[in-house]
């Protein structure tokens, strides 16, 4: 079972005009099992540099000293955020680890049938697109609806695509995914 899960509401300073507004609360699961077909993980890849992690953080807490436990008055167990550097960095890694998993799986921008991005803007959505040749008609959305739930957004866009039937048997998916400290990903899975 893979799962992805986040609580944002528990360290989002509702103060901070720049943060509160972006982000939600959220859970995704799957089960993920050996298949006799040609479904299944195409290719992934996955990487992070720790160098940009003032972009996108919080200063304080972890496991150690669960944020909730701290409180010093001045926010800084709360996320930070650099939007405009963020921007940047989520539209072109998203990209660099979407090209890398097509490569990789040895297809073509036009074999897939639909992509599911971290949901944590629409023009980052919009743009990673547009920069891989993806028509927006083929881009799930679902941000408007719950916000940023940064590790629980693609496994929930997910879920609402397979049950909306906008994800069928033989359909190739591309998830990709950007995060703080700063993380990035991408998937290719065959349903």
């Amino acid at each position: 079972m893979v799962i992805g899960v986040e609580k944002l509401s528990s360290v989002t300073d509702y103060k901070d005009r720049n943060t509160c507004v972006l982000f939600g609360d959220g859970a995704g699961a799957a089960i993920v099992e050996a298949s006799n077909d040609d479904s299944g993980i195409l290719a992934t890849f996955i990487k992070s540099d720790g160098r940009y992690d003032n972009l996108l953080w919080i200063p304080d807490g972890g496991s150690k000293v669960p944020s909730q436990t701290i409180d010093n008055g001045d926010g800084r167990f709360c996320i930070i955020m650099n939007g405009n550097e963020v921007f940047k960095h989520a539209v072109r890694q998203m990209e660099s680890a979407s090209r890398i998993v097509i490569e990789k799986a040895g297809i073509s921008t036009k074999d897939i049938t639909l992509m599911v991005p971290h949901q944590a803007n629409i023009r980052i959505m919009q743009l990673t697109a547009k920069r891989l040749g993806i028509p927006e008609e083929k881009v799930y959305m679902n941000i408007e609806k719950y916000g940023n739930t940064s590790a629980a957004s693609v496994p929930i866009a997910v879920d609402e695509a397979y049950r909306t039937g906008q994800i069928k048997k033989d359909d190739i998916v591309l998830m990709t995914a950007f995060g703080g400290g700063l993380t990035w990903a991408a998937a290719l899975v065959r349903f």
